[in-house]
């Protein structure tokens, strides 16, 4: 069943909002996933635990959750966008006052049964809140510099929170996430060249602020072999992984760099390197294919839906989703310093998985009301 020009999004039944959401999408969602399963069964030495079974119930709530986002109109995440932004913004700010400290940084608020990463959060709170910032911008409106600075204002409180935590990765997706949310609301080229100037002239000054393990990760990536057994430790045994897997892999369970723990968070950051050394290139491709249908699927559903506050949020989600994939597998590969982003639907992990699967739910719910049209103030033009 597909919206009329008459009918109403809100009043579709629940079987029929279910037919409109986009299943193709959720199969891919759900066979990337399963694949993430048999990998940390694989990093657990072929025991369900302490990772698979874990993840497996995770990902169940997750995958609820995804389909219980995407049958809520898409209106009443709009109305309600700046108070997740909001929510998220406190409880980033409770991470400095009772935050629990794990790996380094204080990154964790523990909440009775379980922890949460209210940075992982901010993502997906951060792409409502500018997508609702930015629906019904007119072109002379992003044209305007004093429009956009309630909005990087938006951004840069996030992002200075998560940098005092430290987590310089998380804060670097967050700048990446909102410029992307920047270029798809139709901020002109010659503004981002301002700030890239901006920030490359600042070069020398945030280098101050950086804390030693950070300039560690630096000099690492610039030069690992400089200290094979400390701070390049990770980054060369990730590469030897990878090379030894070839093109088919050594095969599933029997990858050795893993299995004889020489490399490390496998379960975590470096789960596509272990996935490359038991399947190969043949396996590190094919799980690349199926990230990239997720990409081409999310901006085609994106681009369907009238409302511009729906397009910006499944544009927004699509293009974060993109640079988790790109960000961690690049870093694995030595190409970019380790900071420590998750492989989506891949590696072990609760807060990133729901917040990813929460920002597909938003898709699919900009999906199903793609033919919703709301006004420039959130008024229901047209439908």
């Amino acid at each position: 069943m597909r919206f009329t020009a008459t009918a109403d999004p809100a009043t579709l039944s629940l079987s029929q909002k279910l037919r409109q959401i986009n299943w193709s999408f959720v199969f891919i969602v759900c066979l990337i996933a399963g694949i993430g399963l048999a990998m940390l069964y694989s990093a657990g030495n072929g025991h369900v635990s302490p990772w698979a079974s874990r993840q497996a119930i995770k990902f169940a709530a997750a995958l609820t959750l995804m389909i219980c986002v995407a049958l809520v109109d898409i209106r009443i995440w709009l109305r309600y966008a700046y108070w997740f932004y909001f929510i998220a913004l406190g409880l980033v700010t409770a991470v400095d006052v009772i935050g629990v400290v794990g790996m380094g940084a204080q990154r964790w608020l523990h909440l009775g049964f379980f922890q949460i990463q209210p940075s992982e959060v901010m993502k997906v709170s951060l792409i409502l809140a500018l997508a609702r910032y930015f629906h019904g911008a007119m072109p002379e409106d992003t044209g305007r510099p004093t429009y956009l600075i309630l909005p990087i204002m938006m951004v840069m409180a996030p992002v200075a929170l998560v940098l005092k935590q430290p987590d310089l990765g998380t804060a670097m997706m967050l700048l990446l996430m909102a410029g992307a949310m920047f270029f798809l609301a139709g901020v002109r080229l010659w503004m981002f060249g301002i700030v890239i100037a901006l920030a490359g002239a600042a070069g020398p000054l945030a280098w101050k602020f950086l804390k030693p393990y950070q300039k560690d990760r630096i000099f690492t990536f610039l030069d690992p072999e400089s200290d094979p057994l400390g701070a390049g430790y990770h980054i060369l045994q990730s590469k030897i992984a990878l090379g030894s897997g070839g093109l088919f892999g050594k095969g599933f369970l029997l990858g050795t760099q893993s299995h004889l723990n020489f490399l490390p968070e496998k379960q975590t950051d470096f789960i596509f390197t272990m996935l490359a050394e038991e399947l190969g290139i043949a396996g590190g491709l094919g799980l690349l294919m199926l990230y990239g249908l997720i990409v081409i699927l999310g901006f085609a559903l994106s681009l369907k839906v009238r409302s511009q506050f729906g397009r910006l949020v499944g544009m927004g989600v699509t293009t974060t989703f993109f640079l988790y994939v790109f960000i961690n597998i690049a870093m694995v590969m030595g190409l970019i310093p380790v900071v420590g982003v998750p492989l989506p639907l891949i590696s072990y992990g609760g807060t990133a998985l729901i917040t990813i699967m929460a920002g597909f739910g938003l898709l699919l719910s900009a999906s199903i009301h793609r033919n919703v049209r709301i006004g420039r103030y959130g008024a229901t033009d047209e439908v």
